[in-house]
């Protein structure tokens, strides 16, 4: 069996569309839905802040994967999504359709960005440690784990200081590899708890489908039902990314087949990771 897997977030615009008719499919699509046009990495009016751009960008190279896949004749079996994946991989399970994915990542990804207005917020990925180093150094300087995407590798976030004393500790403690992100929200973490308001607000204006393939959420791993796709939407900002567990899952129900659908490969390169520990 197939899983289809949307990656969150890329950190940086470094894959260009094709000349395809796809590609200007989708380009028409999220240019009409937000202004942003995939193709010049630009908006058109006002200028949105690089993480919503890069959001928005994650967004329709996805969708663009999507329509390709959906042109060959391996369908399948399974949905799984990270982060801010869930938007395009609702889209690609039928809850909701592509231009309103587009839209909505576009929405909360603007509405997150003006947290920054007020306190300087960072990530930090940090590689070769054990759980409990972690849960040490997050403790230790007021962080909090956003992503946990293997044994070994974790995404921190909170304020830019306090990330900057979480680096310096987890070099210390021996880290194969530490790298600093900007962030204009915490996401994944109980700081976004303030802004939740204007959260629902945003996911209140869309009216969301039954899925017709299942999809895997990435916190609790339950198969996500139409009644329960609003309250996860906004609590999964909240909370962190369970990707190790998500794949064991996926593993248990019977996927023996991953296509990553979106910008680069980091979700398959997590997944081999945690494969090799499993062995």
């Amino acid at each position: 069996m197939i899983v289809w897997m949307y990656p969150g977030q890329p950190l940086a615009y470094s894959e260009k569309l094709p000349d395809d008719a796809e590609a200007s499919a989708i380009t028409e699509l999220v240019f009409k839905s937000t202004g942003f046009n995939l193709e010049k990495f630009r908006w058109s009016g006002k200028e949105e802040d690089l993480q919503t751009s890069l959001q928005v960008y994650g967004c329709g190279m996805s969708l663009y994967k999507t329509a390709l896949l959906k042109n060959s004749s391996h369908s399948p079996a399974m949905i799984a999504e990270h982060s801010m994946g869930i938007y395009p991989a609702l889209a690609a399970c039928g809850s909701i359709d592509a231009g309103d994915a587009v839209e909505l990542t576009w929405r909360i990804g603007r509405e997150l960005s003006k947290m920054s207005e007020k306190i300087e917020y960072a990530f930090t990925c940090v590689v070769g440690l054990t759980l409990s180093h972690i849960a040490s150094l997050v403790e230790n300087n007021g962080v909090y784990i956003a992503n946990y995407n293997a044994s070994r590798h974790f995404l921190l976030a909170g304020e830019a200081g306090k990330i900057k004393g979480a680096i310096t500790e987890a070099l210390a403690m021996g880290a194969f590899s530490v790298k600093e992100f900007p962030a204009d929200a915490p996401i994944h973490t109980p700081l976004i708890e303030e802004i939740t308001g204007a959260l629902q607000a945003i996911i209140a204006s869309y009216s969301f489908k039954e899925p017709i393939i299942p999809m895997m959420e990435h916190y609790s791993q339950s198969y996500l039902k139409k009644k329960a796709i609003p309250d996860f939407l906004l609590k999964e900002l909240c909370l962190p990314v369970q990707w190790e567990a998500t794949y064991l899952a996926l593993r248990k129900a019977g996927i023996t087949s991953w296509q990553e659908v979106g910008a680069g490969d980091s979700l398959m390169k997590y997944n081999r990771w945690i494969a090799g520990e499993q062995r």
